[in-house]
């Protein structure tokens, strides 16, 4: 007989089995049947959880800014650390992930910055958006009361400085082509700038000195785009 588990233990089954096709053969080439082989359930089981693999892939997305938050957050509480400290940690952290994960997140990437799949990547921004908006806000909240920030409505600033990211889109989709192409280092560098740009722009609108807050790292940008690491 069939075990029936808790709803949150079914769906992230069942996202643990999408991020092990999607790395292993890309999001294009894995099917919902392929999904639901892997994960041993019924076809209408994973419509339960998710209407599309659209939605899966946008759970995935949440899922992935989750765990990214909860594995820097020991480091964004140490004492030691003023805001500034912590912002740049932040990103870091973010970083960090987008090495590790990088060969399969390309994937994954070329899929979401697709010109046709605009509505699916502002779903995934919207729902990753959710996640760090609380964090980012508190690290504004302590910054502006050290007077090190200013940013008189953290909330407010929180979701204006990830909105910023939207602009990274099309540089991204044109950083993946231009790898694909063979030519990395154009790549590279492209995608390398625009996020230096990035951290000049968050340096700015929290006024601080140009290079306060580290955007950009080039390891970081050849994980993700170059193919022969």
């Amino acid at each position: 007989m069939r075990v029936k588990k808790p709803p949150e233990i079914r769906s992230g089954e069942l996202l643990n089995c999408a991020q092990r096709l999607f790395f292993a053969h890309g999001y294009d080439n894995t099917t919902i049947n392929d999904i639901i082989r892997e994960a041993g359930v019924s076809k209408g089981a994973f419509y339960h959880y998710f209407p599309s693999k659209e939605a899966l892939l946008e759970a995935f997305a949440a899922r992935l800014a989750r765990e990214s938050l909860e594995e820097i957050r020991p480091l964004l509480d140490d004492p030691k650390l003023d805001a500034v400290g912590r912002l740049n940690t932040l990103f870091a952290g973010s970083r960090r992930l987008k090495v590790e994960l990088g060969p399969q997140l390309r994937t994954v990437f070329d899929v979401i910055f697709r010109p046709e799949n605009i509505v699916l990547f502002h779903r995934i921004d919207q729902a990753v958006t959710r996640i760090v908006v609380p964090l980012l806000a508190d690290v504004l909240r302590e910054g502006t009361k050290e007077g090190l920030f200013d940013a008189p409505d953290p909330e407010a600033f929180a979701e204006m400085l990830l909105l910023f990211r939207l602009s990274l889109s099309s540089v991204m989709r044109e950083a993946l082509i231009r790898s694909r192409e063979g030519n990395v280092e154009q790549a590279v560098k492209m995608l390398d700038d625009r996020l230096r740009f990035y951290g000049t722009a968050i340096d700015r609108v929290l006024k601080l000195p140009e290079g306060t807050i580290e955007v950009a790292e080039t390891s970081f940008v050849r994980a993700l785009l170059d193919d022969s690491r």
